[in-house]
């Protein structure tokens, strides 16, 4: 196994990239194998660098999203700064960037213009909203976006509407920009053209929408906010047990059957007209939640998440986050690394594409700048030839 047998090596991606849609996406890039080369801001960087303190002494946020590149202080906004994002462009694969509507263009790395001098060029650009419409200029964060296209509407419990506890829109719009760049080299491959791409966070959103988007355009109802429940599925909640609870997800007459039946000993119930099919039981929902409830209240937790394993009923326990980093089954696939970061060495996930004859790339967070005498030795520029004295 070989560095050669990782997917994208060999391929460069510039990023002019902030926060977390963008750097995810170009992280799984780097995971990958490609060369990710990150334009920041001098003296300041990223400004998710600056979220929080918490991984010793650096931000969350940055070390999740940010290893495995290289880091190069550049003002872009000076002539000199300017020459050396075009010159590390032109030798370029891939240009990904997230930064505020239009602000691409003003520079003159805007698509059109990058892509007439380089036609094989793949350009990403993630936005809020897309280009064109009432919405284009918004200021687009996660928590916005999550609320303006209905999302939130249909998230936390009945009293309140919540944001995700993870950003949902961000981590959305990564995924499709990734999978957006990887399409697009592979077309390359095959007619030797670049793409231009946009990826907007209202759009990501929006797909994700597609059950509440329906159920609203064709019952004309909105989806209602069911805490741990399911709008469309029943029994799907947390029930409680003798010293605390579990939740089971029925997806199907056949698991209602396999959990009345052989788990909770009332085979009675399999064939009962009132809760036999799903539609019954979700017209039913708060008796059948209540029957349930009273019957897996007989067990212990590990007990009835023992028979619901046994006999193929889907079943979890609630899990905080502690409990994530202490389960078992990442410890038992041996999915913990050690990532090098500028105070010192962090666990971190292999990333979960698994490809059995490599081993993804798993490089170091870079400091701030960490590579810019490196890559302006490279282009044969002198190392002061950041723009960082021109402003």
């Amino acid at each position: 196994m070989t560095a050669d047998l990782l997917p994208l090596a060999g391929y460069t991606v510039v990023a002019v990239e902030q926060a977390v849609a963008a750097p995810l996406a170009t992280r799984h890039l780097a995971d990958l194998g490609a060369r990710v080369i990150k334009i920041e801001r001098p003296g300041e960087g990223d400004f998710a660098r600056h979220y929080d303190a918490t991984v010793h002494g650096q931000a969350s946020h940055f070390i999740w999203l940010n290893r495995g590149k290289e880091s190069i202080e550049l003002d872009l906004a000076s002539p000199r700064g300017l020459e050396v994002a075009e010159a590390l462009i032109d030798r370029a694969d891939v240009l990904v960037s997230n930064l505020a509507p239009g602000s691409m263009g003003r520079l003159g790395l805007g698509a059109e213009a990058i892509r007439a001098r380089r036609e094989d060029l793949v350009v990403v650009t993630i936005s809020g909203f897309g280009d064109g419409g009432p919405y284009t200029h918004r200021k687009a964060y996660d928590m916005l976006v999550q609320a303006e296209s209905g999302l939130c509407s249909i998230t936390g419990t009945p009293e309140t509407a919540t944001k995700t506890g993870v950003p949902a829109s961000d981590i959305g719009t990564g995924m499709y920009a990734l999978s957006a760049v990887q399409a697009a080299l592979l077309r390359r491959e095959r007619t030797g053209v670049g793409a231009t791409i946009e990826v907007s966070m209202f759009e990501a959103t929006a797909e994700w929408m597609g059950h509440p988007m329906y159920i609203r355009m064709y019952d004309d109802r909105q989806v209602d906010r069911m805490g741990l429940s399911h709008a469309s599925i029943c029994p799907y909640d947390a029930f409680p047990t003798r010293d605390g609870q579990v939740l089971i997800g029925v997806q199907n007459d056949r698991g209602w059957a396999a959990l009345v039946r052989d788990v909770l000993g009332r085979p009675d119930l399999v064939a009962d007209p009132r809760y036999s099919t799903n539609i019954a039981r979700v017209a039913r929902r708060a008796e059948v939640d209540a029957l349930i409830g009273s019957l897996t209240g007989r067990f212990d937790s590990q007990e009835l998440a023992d028979r619901l394993d046994e006999y193929g009923v889907p079943a979890a326990r609630l899990n905080d986050v502690a409990g994530l980093v202490e389960h078992p089954q990442l410890v038992a696939r041996d999915r913990w690394r050690e990532v090098d970061t500028p105070a010192g060495p962090v666990q971190g996930l292999l990333p979960p594409l698994t490809f059995t004859d490599v081993k993804l790339s798993m490089g170091a967070v870079p400091e701030l700048g960490q590579h810019t005498g490196a890559i302006l030795a490279e282009l044969g520029l002198a190392a002061d030839h950041t723009g960082k004295e021109d402003t």
